[in-house]
């Protein structure tokens, strides 16, 4: 499994918000998303993401963030990829 750790743009609470139909979309559609949710800010909105996702490697991963719908909105100022392993829940 991988990990995306996304962290928006300053200001693109908007942007997020006008693309989340289409991320939710996106995520059943595809089918490896194993758990997901958004970080939240001091004031308690959304400010990035946490995916993980069940896929073979490292290139599956970066290509299913590249065709994320808030990915291709512009929304993310970074996102890192790490390989994750469950150990507890």
């Amino acid at each position: 499994m991988y990990a995306l750790i996304c962290t928006d743009k300053p200001g693109a609470l908007d942007i997020r918000k006008a693309n989340r139909d289409a991320h939710l979309a996106y995520i059943a559609d595809t089918g490896v998303v194993f758990q997901a949710g958004p970080f939240l800010n001091a004031e308690g909105d959304m400010s990035g993401s946490l995916v993980i996702l069940n896929v073979e490697d490292r290139d599956a991963a970066q290509n299913w963030a590249e065709n994320d719908p808030y990915a291709k909105a512009g929304l993310f100022d970074k996102v890192r990829i790490e390989a994750w392993k469950k150990v507890v829940g």
